[in-house]
């Protein structure tokens, strides 16, 4: 007789597996946190799950009928750039974001479009009633969209309706409200959600059904429940946004059918979220005249040039310990180019509180900002704006040399379209086509300083 599987624990907040409980967690060090996890009912035998089980089929045998059917495009073009071009077959995609960001929103108007694109969708919700789906969908506009509508929170039941319905895309929101009967353990928990993630996933693989899971985010702003969901699923995109600006940013952070890091942008309106076709025109549409300590950036997000503005603030300071305050930029990459000015250029920032902004909302992770956020620096601390017209791009190393960035030319034919005649880059790097724009290449940190500021 096989001997029974003895019960593990399970942090709830890292994932950490233990063999007994204990009040706090070594792996994350949260209290209250671990919780009792049922075992696995027992299997097959081992082999039985070898290769046996299954058809071996060449890579380079693929038959015309086997290969994948073709992407279906919504008609959103910004959601269509994101998920590289349209909808996969038998794809799984987690979508993650802030409470009253607007993922449903976004997933409702989505449905209607792949709706009205010919595909059978079903809507499952275990957060709202399917009244409360109905109402949302007509203040959008979509209440005469064909799309079947479902409130469940039991995922054999759930399962059971796909198998019969054979959609051909089906929208989870959200994976956390959803509760497999075989798993011990309270919905949204660490082994509820990677039961659900994974029950659903294999259904979309076995049916040929694409599947939208809603993902719910923690206090840090990454997917709750373990990170292996995150592996199961072919695409994990995060929609982003600030609360006090209208704009909202779907980035896709992992993509199996497309590039990763592609990002559509939408305006929140009061009839749902609208496309920005031209997001560089609409983060600089509020720009005025130049003024100390704002820069226009050149920066590169997946496959699309993004002009925006950064906005910095020097003033002295009456604390111990000046402030360094970033919205939409790492604090630990603006403390390494602190650093450099001072020990490269003998500029300190000692004394003096910074406070460094991305306007718009948007939030910038490219090395290449670095010499942006330079320039915003040293025009806010000299109180001297930059030549107008200007766009700025550049790593800074440790060294305080202007390392070259990738897709200069697609940066410069983006500022050239906007009007902007002017730009400073880094030397190095594959020649470009600059017709039209004034571009100064700059060797390091301090050459640029004594170009521009006429300090070095």
């Amino acid at each position: 007789m096989a001997k029974a599987s003895k019960a593990n624990f399970v942090c709830s907040k890292c994932g950490n597996v233990t063999t007994k409980w204990s009040g706090r967690c070594e792996a994350c060090g949260e209290w209250n946190s671990i919780h009792e996890e049922a075992p696995l009912s027992s299997g097959p035998a081992a082999k039985t799950l070898g290769a046996s089980r299954g058809r071996q089929v060449p890579l380079t045998g693929l038959a015309a009928e086997e290969a994948p059917p073709p992407r279906t495009a919504s008609g959103l073009a910004e959601l269509d750039r994101v998920l590289g071009g349209g909808l996969v077959p038998a794809s799984a995609i987690l979508v993650g974001g802030d409470p009253g960001i607007g993922k449903s929103t976004l997933l409702l108007q989505a449905a209607a479009s792949f709706a009205g694109a010919g595909l059978k969708v079903v809507y499952i919700s275990g957060e709202e009633a399917s009244a409360q789906i109905r109402m949302r969908a007509q203040r959008l506009g979509l209440g005469k969209a064909p799309v079947m509508l479902g409130a469940e929170t039991n995922l054999r039941d759930i399962l059971t309706t796909l198998e019969a319905e054979r959609p051909d895309l089906a929208i989870i929101d959200s994976v956390q409200t959803m509760w497999a009967d075989h798993v011990e353990s309270a919905p949204g928990s660490v082994a509820q959600v990677r039961a659900a993630a994974h029950e659903l996933t294999s259904f979309a693989k076995r049916r040929n059904t694409a599947v939208i899971m809603v993902g719910h985010v923690t206090k840090e702003g990454q997917i709750a429940g373990p990170r292996v969901v995150e592996h199961m699923v072919d695409t994990v995109v995060y929609f982003e946004g600030e609360r006090g600006h209208q704009f909202r940013i779907l980035r896709a952070v992992k993509n199996r059918f497309g590039p990763a890091d592609e990002i559509g942008v939408f305006e929140m309106t009061g009839g749902g979220l609208s496309e920005v076709t031209n997001p560089s025109a609409l983060f600089l549409s509020e720009r005025g005249e130049p003024a100390p300590g704002s820069v226009v950036f050149a920066g590169i997000e997946g496959t699309r040039p993004v002009l925006c503005e950064f906005q910095a603030l020097v003033a002295p300071t009456s604390l111990a310990q000046p402030r360094r305050t970033t919205v939409g930029w790492d604090g630990g990459r603006l403390a390494m180019i602190l650093a450099v000015l001072e020990a490269r250029c003998g500029i300190p920032f000692t004394g003096l509180d910074v406070y460094l902004n991305v306007a718009g909302g948007m939030k910038i992770s490219e090395p290449a900002a670095d010499l942006a956020v330079a320039a915003a620096l040293l025009s806010a601390r000299e109180d001297a704006a930059l030549p107008p017209e200007t766009v700025v791009f550049g790593e800074i190393s440790l060294s305080g040399a202007l390392r070259p960035v990738s897709q200069t030319e697609n940066r410069l034919k983006e500022a050239q379209k906007l009007g902007f005649s002017a730009a400073i880059a880094p030397e190095g790097g594959k020649a470009v086509d600059a017709s039209g724009l004034r571009l100064s290449r700059m060797g390091d940190l301090a050459a640029f300083v004594g170009e521009i500021f006429g300090a070095g």
